[in-house]
């Protein structure tokens, strides 16, 4: 897994752009101006927010994740090498959830994401 595919399945999302917000090398990738993936200098693999602290202390604790440094208890960070699958999936769950949190105004402006 590396930074192309992380690529790959972002630019796919609906109004999703990248910038890198701190310098330094970051991938923040945002919906509605709202990060949902995120890809630090140290390039360790992709942080996501997952629904809440209970379902990302679920993740670390069976071992499909790390904490995320930096970031809220809710967001997980997902190393390289994990399962592709679990790394394709968690990205457009992230998305969801950030997408469903913005205003009914951002939401509407958007284009609807392809099932």
């Amino acid at each position: 897994m590396s930074r192309a595919i992380v690529r790959s399945v972002c630019e796919t999302l609906p109004g999703a752009e990248v910038s890198d917000p701190w310098g330094g090398g970051h991938d923040a990738w945002k919906v509605g101006g709202k990060m949902f993936a995120c890809i630090g200098a140290m390039d360790r693999g992709v942080a996501v927010k997952t629904a809440d602290i209970d379902f990302a202390r679920m993740m670390i604790e069976a071992g499909d994740a790390e904490r995320a440094p930096y970031f809220h208890r809710s967001w997980v960070l997902l190393p390289w090498g994990s399962d592709e699958c679990l790394i394709r999936d968690r990205i457009v769950i992230s998305y969801d959830i950030v997408r469903a949190g913005l205003t009914k105004k951002a939401q509407a402006a958007l284009p609807p994401r392809p099932e």
